[in-house]
Order: C-alpha cells, then sequence, then structure tokens
C-alpha cells in the first residue's frame, strides 16, 4: 500500500496535522489537539497477531467493526494498544484495496472532528 497516498489523505483534511510520537516511533495524526490516526511497526515482542506488522490505527465505528474483521480478517484488527471497541488496526501490508483504507481515514477523522466542542470545529473549519 502506498504510504504516500494515505499519509495526503490523512492531510487533506481541515486542520489535520501530523507529529512523530519519538518515545513511540509512531506518526501520530491530529485534529482539534484529538488524536484520529497513527501509523507505525509494531514491534517485534508485541503480542500476536500484531507482532512486526505495519499498522495504521484508525478511530471506527463500533457498529461497522465486526463487519470489517469478518470480511478482512487478519488484515483489519481490534485497535492496537487502544480500545478495540471504536478503533481498529489495519496491516498496511496484507493487500486490503486502497480504497477502503482511504474511506476509514476519512471515516476516522470524521467520528474524532464530529466530537470536538463546537468551538474547535468552528476554528477547525476557518469560521
Amino acid at each position: 500500500m502506498d504510504l504516500s497516498r494515505i499519509d495526503a489523505r490523512l492531510l487533506s483534511r481541515p486542520g489535520a496535522t501530523k507529529a512523530l510520537h519519538e518515545k513511540w516511533g509512531w506518526m501520530v495524526y491530529w485534529v482539534g489537539g484529538r488524536q484520529f490516526a497513527c501509523e507505525f511497526t509494531a514491534p517485534p515482542s508485541a503480542k500476536p497477531p500484531y507482532a512486526g506488522r505495519h499498522l495504521l490505527s484508525l478511530k471506527c465505528d463500533p457498529d461497522r467493526i465486526p463487519e470489517l474483521r469478518a470480511e478482512h480478517p487478519g488484515a483489519v484488527l481490534p485497535g492496537y494498544y487502544s480500545d478495540g471497541r471504536t478503533w481498529v488496526s489495519v496491516d498496511l501490508d496484507s493487500g486490503l484495496p486502497e480504497g477502503l483504507v482511504l474511506d476509514l481515514c476519512d471515516m476516522s477523522y470524521d467520528l474524532v472532528f464530529s466530537k470536538l466542542p463546537k468551538r474547535v470545529q468552528r476554528e477547525v473549519a476557518g469560521e
């Protein structure tokens, strides 16, 4: 999967920024001071099924998670180091359709943006 396309999609959203979390070595994407995505490689010492995988963790509609995991077993996992009820981690080397991953990026941003205080939403939107 082309990481530059994912990065461009995540940063194309209003107010989106990214920063390296130096302690973890993760690239974290933010909107309004809240994380909506992170890209990283899980260490080899991580628990299965995460160990050594190149992952993108995203906020996800909880009603959609079971469907995604059933349709893409082993490629869509419970969120690594996050609440697996509301986050998913996708294996970027698993051959998932790029369109699906980009749609999940959009969903993640939209879910996090919708929970921001209205004042922050207006600031991010440039109103």
